[in-house]
């Protein structure tokens, strides 16, 4: 089974970049959204193995977007994508549910690995999972 993607920022070319390296990847882009609100209708819709988010977008953020999104679907898989480095912005979209946080600019290859490392952790036994969480105190 296919791994699908919704590419989630308000900048349309952020969005085609984010996509082709997706793609380009393997994996399956199944849905854009430019908004929080778009971003929530889609996931209900298309049910995308996971998410890439932009953090700063117009009406509903990345952040917002993300707690109503896991509210939802709590093993939903949410990466935050954002220019903005800040510490506390970057523990919110933790706090909020993000499995992982790149920022802008950013290379292929750590989109690619971050999304690698995120689809791998969702494909593993949960028992494993749990087992390895406590060996290595996450």
């Amino acid at each position: 089974m296919p791994k699908t993607a919704l590419v989630v920022d308000d900048v349309a070319f952020a969005r085609k970049v984010i996509k082709e390296i997706l793609t380009a990847a393997k994996y399956t882009v199944v849905g854009e959204a430019a908004t929080g609100d778009e971003a929530i209708a889609m996931y209900k819709k298309l049910s995308p193995s996971f998410v890439t988010m932009d953090v700063v977008m117009p009406v509903r953020g990345g952040i917002e977007a993300t707690r109503k999104i896991l509210e939802e679907d709590k093993d939903a898989r949410i990466i935050m994508i954002s220019a903005m480095g800040h510490e506390q912005l970057l523990m919110e979209a933790i706090n909020a549910g993000a499995r992982d946080y790149i920022l802008k600019p950013f290379a292929a290859e750590d989109l690619v690995r971050a999304v690698d490392k995120l689809m791998a952790d969702a494909d593993e036994d949960p028992i494993i999972s749990q087992a390895k969480g406590v060996t290595h105190g996450a």
